[in-house]
């Protein structure tokens, strides 16, 4: 699968900006960019060494097409693993179009996506759980899913794969030796060692996987619902919380009729927020569609925020307790939050015994005034509360990639089949197919098992120019 001819791409975003960066990688790479350049100092880039700049202009025979610095990096020792050279020029489109269709004419082709880093795979600069966590790290929108494709980048999760399956692959060479001594009856390896060694790839498998958890939630936001009846205060909550005008708010009952969502990022964990039309009864066709989806959008969301209008609770709280325990029911293992918006209509004996009548439903209760502003940081940490934050709080190993956590599984299905056969007295012949099958999983993670249907699927969601 590994080509070695001349590919270029654009690395930087498209369209106009101050500077962008042209591409090339592959064997003729240095020898095409040189054949293109002119150094006002008049360097042969072929002669100069890795790693360095240099100052020119892109020429077209007698045509000057921009003034350009020129960056060598010579093979391995470049994130390709091959010859590559980076060509900074000025961001005009039209630049950038002239210097990449001579590049072509010149005996480049344009990239496929991700192209760049499969060849630093192919290459051996980087396994597939590093180049998969490029294209997370490209991906990440706030501190959290960053830190965790940093640590995936730098290998943490493939050291932790690797060192297990070199573990495991030792004790499955000694079973496979004994296959070659079925006659004498003689073991090689021992059975107590290996059990303590299943006990341990057991653990973090299961560690790993539970992660998978957390780490979907922080790669992809977590959705909460604001859910309530009209003109409680939804559209200003998320307003609110956003900080900005994002949704409209009207005194006429029923102003949103269908679900606005937006983005927040809380303690470097995304939360993706679902303004939904208000719940109540209504012969409005649209607004019933709107409050339809609502329920739509609580089934979709991890954590709900219910919110009353305080005045209305106040007057109305035993028929609203009904109501609460009907969605907690509904859903219950869905994080619950109730929210009494308009604190500032209350007394603080309004507020004490609300507090009461909300105690008997064990459910989180949270007092603001989304208009003044108030209470809205107290929401914000009682929703940051809600994600275990401490594995990578503790820069542990947390799965993102759904790739992976399949492997995972799939290895731990294995290797519990080996443990059982293990404490059963199974034949070693049987139990080696099993620890084959678990090694195949390991190695699916860090690529030293692949084909080109998983390395096409992989990098075809990569960006071109990466």
């Amino acid at each position: 699968m590994l080509n070695n001819d001349a590919i270029v791409a654009l690395a930087t975003p498209s369209g106009a900006g101050a500077i962008a960066i042209i591409r090339i990688s592959g064997q003729e790479a240095i020898t095409i960019g040189n054949s293109v350049f002119k150094s006002i100092k008049n360097k042969n880039l072929l002669n100069q060494k890795t790693h360095t700049l240099h100052l020119g202009h892109i020429v077209d025979d007698a045509k000057t097409l921009d003034e350009v610095l020129v960056s060598i990096f010579k093979g391995p020792n470049s994130y390709s693993g091959e010859n590559t050279i980076e060509i900074s020029c000025h961001g005009s489109t039209y630049i950038q179009q002239q210097i990449i269709q001579l590049l072509l004419r010149k005996g480049c082709r344009m990239a496929d996506p991700g192209e760049f880093t499969l060849r630093a795979f192919l290459n051996g600069k980087l396994d597939l759980s590093q180049a998969e966590a490029v294209a997370d790290l490209i991906s990440s929108d706030n501190e959290a899913s960053h830190q965790i494709a940093m640590q995936q980048m730098r290998g943490g999760f493939s050291n932790e794969i690797a060192k297990l399956r070199e573990e495991l692959l030792n004790f499955a060479s000694l079973i496979e030796l004994e296959l070659d001594f079925a006659e004498e009856d003689v073991e090689f390896a021992d059975r107590t060692q290996f059990h303590e060694l299943l006990n341990r790839i057991e653990f973090v498998l299961k560690r790993l996987i539970d992660s998978f958890a957390v780490g979907n939630v922080i790669k992809n936001g977590i959705p909460v619902a604001i859910v309530g009846e009209p003109n409680v205060g939804k559209s200003t909550l998320l307003n609110a919380l956003l900080n900005e005008e994002r949704a409209i708010v009207s005194e006429i009952a029923g102003t949103t009729r269908d679900t606005i969502e937006d983005e927040l990022t809380i303690g470097g964990i995304g939360f993706r927020f679902i303004d939904t039309a208000g719940i109540r009864e209504t012969k409005d066709v649209v607004e019933s569609i709107g409050i339809k989806k609502t329920f739509e959008k609580i089934e979709q969301a991890q954590v709900v925020l219910y919110l009353f209008d305080s005045l209305k609770f106040k007057v109305q709280s035993s028929e609203y307790i009904v109501e609460i325990e009907k969605i907690k029911n509904q859903f219950p293992l869905k994080p619950l939050v109730v929210v009494i918006n308009k604190l500032d209509l209350l007394s603080d004996l309004e507020i004490n015994t609300i507090q009461k009548e909300i105690a008997t439903l064990n459910i989180k209760l949270i007092f603001l005034s989304a208009k003044e502003k108030i209470g809205v940081d107290e929401l914000k940490n009682q929703l940051l509360s809600f994600v275990n934050t401490g594995a990578l709080r503790n820069n542990e190993t947390i799965i993102t990639n759904t790739r992976h956590y399949d492997s995972l599984l799939k290895a731990l299905d294995e290797v519990t089949k080996v443990k059982y056969g293990l404490e059963t007295n199974l034949s070693s012949d049987l139990m080696a197919l099993d620890i084959r099958e678990a090694l195949y999983h390991f190695g699916m993670i860090t690529g030293q098992v692949t084909n080109d249907e998983l390395l096409g699927n992989i990098f075809a969601n990569f960006c071109i120019g990466k």
